[in-house]
């Protein structure tokens, strides 16, 4: 693949080589140490303990596990076991939708969601983790199930470069609704994107998942998109439809920037209110440095 390839589309041999600079980083924790589950930071209450079985009731368990449902249908008090998950679960959103497909300097908007979360995910793979995925188009949104090792991030990197076959019209709110299904409780969530489309019912989801998950947010944007050029004519086009843009409309550039700093707000507002991490990383920013 060319130079000016990797621009426009992810290269698998640029997200595998990206395991040295990953060395160095370290994934976003939260401060408060949970009470299970060894070394990790977390403010997730019982993190790290997954269901396993119900048995009967035994003296000496507590309480609070008893499973009132079986031991309604059993007439016997039953306490359901947990077994310790030491390998957290990392779930990495990816946006590839049209709006990502765009860029007019560094790398197209989606190339650097797909380099974030290669490094997202060889940082998950040192540290032990399970990682797992979510790349969603406008037309599709298949999930990668949480697995270990180099071949679990291998498996995501071949996700990430591989044409997605459409599927049918998935609105933004939905791909979130999917993911908070798939997600486990106390799992590392990242969701990477320009975030467009984002609504009151998407918050609503986002503050669900914060309750029971480390949600972080990485917004990615070209620097054309917060700032227009002040002098000239700008022509853009998708190689359907060309739009020109006259910057020297004061009122015009005016009203889009406003439009870009309001949606910035609102995702700051979100995280603010819910305990959510947001990052903004620029299409011609170097990801290492901003995950650093």
């Amino acid at each position: 693949m060319s130079v000016k390839n990797e621009l426009v589309h992810a290269n698998l041999k640029v997200l595998i080589n990206l395991a040295k600079p990953a060395a160095n980083l370290k994934l976003f924790r939260s401060s408060i140490r949970a009470q299970q589950s060894g070394g990790y930071l977390s403010r997730i209450k019982g993190r790290g303990m997954e269901f396993d079985e119900v048995r009967p009731y035994q003296p000496g368990d507590d309480i609070r596990s008893i499973d009132w449902r079986v031991t309604a249908r059993t007439n016997k008090t039953h306490t359901k076991l947990f077994r310790e998950e030491r390998e957290r679960p990392v779930f990495i959103s990816v946006d590839y939708r049209a709006s990502m497909q765009f860029a007019t300097r560094g790398v197209f908007k989606a190339v650097q969601a797909a380099k974030l979360a290669a490094l997202l995910a060889w940082v998950a793979q040192r540290q032990g983790d399970r990682i797992g995925g979510q790349i969603f188009t406008d037309h599709s949104c298949h999930e990668l199930k949480p697995q270990s090792g180099k071949q679990a991030v291998l498996h995501f990197f071949n996700g990430l470069v591989k044409p997605i076959t459409p599927q049918e019209p998935i609105a933004f709110e939905h791909v979130i609704k999917r993911l908070s299904q798939h997600v486990k409780p106390g799992s590392l969530v990242y969701i990477i994107s320009d975030f467009r489309g984002i609504n009151a019912a998407t918050e609503t989801l986002l503050t669900k998942m914060s309750r029971h998950c480390e949600l972080s947010m990485i917004l990615v944007y070209d620097p054309i998109e917060s700032r227009l050029p002040t002098k000239g004519q700008y022509r853009f086009t998708n190689n359907n439809t060309d739009v020109l843009v006259d910057t020297r409309d004061r009122q015009r550039i005016a009203k889009y920037q406003a439009r870009f700093q309001h949606h910035c707000a609102t995702l700051k507002n979100i995280a603010g209110k819910r305990n959510i991490r947001l990052l903004m990383c620029a299409s011609n920013e170097d990801p290492i440095h901003k995950l650093r």
